[in-house]
């Protein structure tokens, strides 16, 4: 019989990187706790108590799991000296002290697989029965020997794990192998079932070869709406697009129509390769074409385009669209010349002077674009009509703006935005419309919704503001039945282990096709969970508007107000430039870079760190505390600045400070406020203002206080509010 001191060094023998990596765990979860409590303290020592019994219970449950795992002690022994601590929180599965463990079990099974340790991977494995990411490790297992073709293996699991993100994974990988491998009746027998493979290009492709490769002829003549596509296909494509040139299938009208299409693309690289494609002649036009794109001014050398062809007339309507961009009344100029040398196709004619009419106005030429919009009624558009708006707006020109808004669609006129400035527009000229309700009356209905122009409205006519409130009433059940959805548990326990790509993925399986109740209890199910983005997105997704607890959560609140004492900015302002800019995903990065919560370029971060005398380090971006640090220190610098007007520092935020200096530098001393904000240049930055002021003011309601839409220094003309204290 082995003594107990010799049966613990065996045990720690063979169990003590084990052993370690749950203790580590164990006490970095402790350092977490202690940290959490003394904020906590600080914040509201009424809760600190209640705080600290529950993280010493949850603390409790753990050591005990790792107790009763390791054999150390038996469920009796605890539950008999503590009888809060439950045999199921032990054994269960859906216990939190298992899952725990099972948690850290799945970490070492993923561990063991990737290095080759199968005999510890299977013996991890045998533990995780009903662990929820246990098919995230049969899938890894099962890839690492898809070589082997083990097919009945391969059918099992897509079976078990049909229309699921890691089946849809397994069988990707399956089709490829089958396909590099050239097993093409097999791939013929597997692609027509495959939930994932008619939507990639790729796949098709290969399906494609491999009904080509079996017999079937015929197949070549589905090739064309894979080739002739405005971007580049996949490299696996090629070899069928080769066959398929082979066997006559490319015209010069294909690869012309292609190459049209890749320029219109900005896909300049791929329209020199289909060019090369082209017979001589068409090879040159080509290459005039491309010319064009890139120099546009090149059409002021008007005998080089005087061909009368198809081909010649899309070249020079391109390029004048082109250069309509860079200088909208030079393009005009050219455009007279050549509708007068030239008959164009009336579709593609009508296109350009849509175009041309429209960035005249964004340009600032609205004399222009109103002769030549009189010349062609037709050309006209709901965004051409809202340029015109907005530069009467800017000129404060009310008869203008009244006129245009008739132009609207009888649909678009009856939107907030436009009913708004149309009762501005005869307030100010003191007239009635039979067609219309009273100004007044026009800004009493507005004031009913909870929106900008709703709040805008409401103080014009000094009405309290409307904060409809009405929260989701999903049931229990509801919301349990979609806690148990298979994938929401995956997306729970991949969340809960800092997977947040894979977790967000399971969440897309989970609700791509709910209806609206199901959407709703999954929203209440990631508010639970601390999900807020998900909340946010499974609201707009269900069109459920008035929920304001899960459409704007107080999430880490702790570090709002830490910020919020430091730099002297009001909380709402911090939550609602967070929930613009994110919508609380910590781990957000913009296609330009910008990174987390407040999304902070990295280089705007680390200035305002070395301003602010704050340790600065890349990856410190998407943790919470240090990315509202950063961006409410920032958001200072700039309010400091603008004097403290939350509307500019809104639009600075956004666009760039010079941007703002630039606007306010063309701006009348006396253009209003709301003027000054619905003609903001950039149709991103004029919605993130209205945002973060609405979203402000609902979360002063959040709060529990009572502030303003707009401060008294903020309702004067934006000029003369920076020649203002604040």
């Amino acid at each position: 019989m082995i003594g107990g001191r010799q049966f613990f060094d065996t045990f720690l023998e063979h169990n003590a990187a084990d052993i370690a990596v749950r203790c580590l765990n164990l006490t970095l979860a402790a350092k977490k706790h202690v940290v959490d409590s003394q904020k906590l303290m600080a914040n509201n020592p009424a809760k600190s108590r209640h705080f600290a019994v529950r993280v010493a219970q949850q603390l409790a449950v753990t050591a005990a799991t790792l107790l009763v795992t390791t054999g150390l002690l038996s469920v009796s022994h605890i539950t008999n000296a503590n009888s809060s601590i439950k045999p199921k929180d032990l054994l269960n599965p859906g216990g939190s002290g298992l899952t725990q463990l099972q948690r850290g079990q799945y970490q070492q099974a993923r561990r063991a697989l990737k290095k080759g340790h199968f005999k510890s991977f299977n013996k991890y494995l045998k533990t995780l029965n009903g662990y929820p990411l246990k098919p995230y490790l049969d899938y890894e297992n099962l890839r690492r020997k898809l070589y082997l073709f083990p097919y009945q293996e391969v059918e099992a699991f897509l079976q078990q794990h049909q229309n699921t993100y890691i089946g849809d994974k397994l069988d990707r990988d399956w089709l490829e192998l089958l396909a590099k491998q050239r097993h093409w009746h097999d791939y013929r027998t597997y692609y027509p079932t495959s939930t994932i493979a008619k939507g990639s290009a790729e796949l098709t492709c290969y399906y494609i070869q491999a009904r080509i490769n079996t017999g079937d002829a015929k197949a070549l003549e589905e090739v064309e709406t894979l080739w002739n596509v405005g971007k580049s296909q996949p490299d696996e494509c090629d070899p069928l697009f080769k066959t398929w040139r082979e066997a006559g299938y490319l015209t010069p009208e294909l690869a012309w129509d292609r190459h049209s299409k890749a320029i219109d693309g900005r896909k300049r690289t791929l329209a020199r390769y289909i060019a090369k494609q082209m017979p001589v002649e068409m090879q040159k036009l080509a290459k005039l074409y491309q010319t064009v794109d890139r120099y546009p001014q090149k059409l002021e050398n008007v005998r080089r385009f005087a061909d009368q062809t198809p081909e010649m007339q899309e070249i020079i309507l391109h390029g004048l669209r082109r250069y309509a961009r860079r200088d909208s009344l030079k393009s005009l100029a050219l455009w007279e010349r050549y509708n007068a040398s030239h008959y164009f196709d009336s579709e593609e004619r009508a296109y350009t002077l849509e175009y041309l009419i429209t960035q005249l106005a964004r340009q600032g030429n609205m004399p222009q674009a109103e002769l030549l919009l009189a010349t062609a009624p037709s050309a006209s558009s709901e965004e051409l009509v809202a340029w015109m708006v907005r530069d009467s707006l800017s000129q404060q020109d009310w008869q203008r703006v009244y006129n245009a808004l008739q132009l609207f669609s009888p649909e678009e006129q009856q939107s907030e935005r436009w009913l708004y400035w149309r009762a501005r527009a005869m307030e100010q000229l003191g007239i009635d419309d039979p067609a219309y309700p009273t100004p007044k009356q026009i800004y009493a209905s507005l004031s009913l919704t909870r929106s900008f122009y709703g709040f805008m409205a409401a103080d014009i006519v000094g009405q309290d503001y409307t904060l409809l409130n009405r929260p989701v009433d999903s049931p229990v059940d509801q919301v349990n039945i979609v806690r148990n959805l298979p994938a929401m548990q995956r997306a729970y326990e991949l969340l809960e282990i800092g997977n947040l790509r894979d977790a967000r993925r399971e969440w897309y399986y989970a609700t791509k096709d709910m209806e609206p109740d199901q959407l709703l209890a999954a929203g209440k199910l990631a508010d639970q969970w601390g999900w807020h983005r998900k909340t946010i997105q499974a609201m707009a997704a269900a069109r459920y508007w008035d929920d304001l607890k899960l459409r704007f959560p107080l999430a880490y609140q702790s570090e709002v107000e830490v910020a919020s004492k430091a730099t002297h900015i009001e909380s709402p302002l911090l939550f609602a430039i967070a929930r613009q800019e994110s919508a609380f995903a910590a781990d957000a990065k913009s296609s330009v870079g910008a990174m987390g919560l407040m999304q902070l370029m990295p280089a705007t971060a680390k200035q305002t760190a070395r301003r602010n005398g704050i340790k600065y380090r890349y990856w410190d971006l998407i943790k919470p505390e240090h990315n509202i640090a950063l961006g409410s220190r920032y958001l200072d610098q700039l309010l400091e600045q603008f004097n403290g007007n939350r509307v500019l520092a809104a639009a600075a935020y956004n666009a760039g400070p010079h941007r703002v200096k630039q606007w306010l530098a063309k701006t009348d001393s006396e253009l209003p406020n709301d003027v000054w904000i619905e003609t903001i240049p950039f149709k991103e930055t004029r919605g993130y203002v209205q945002n973060v002021l609405s979203y402000s003011l609902i979360y002063s309601y959040r709060l529990g206080e009572s502030a303003p839409l707009l401060q008294a220094h903020e309702l004067l003309p934006p000029k003369q509010s920076l020649r203002n204290t604040k």
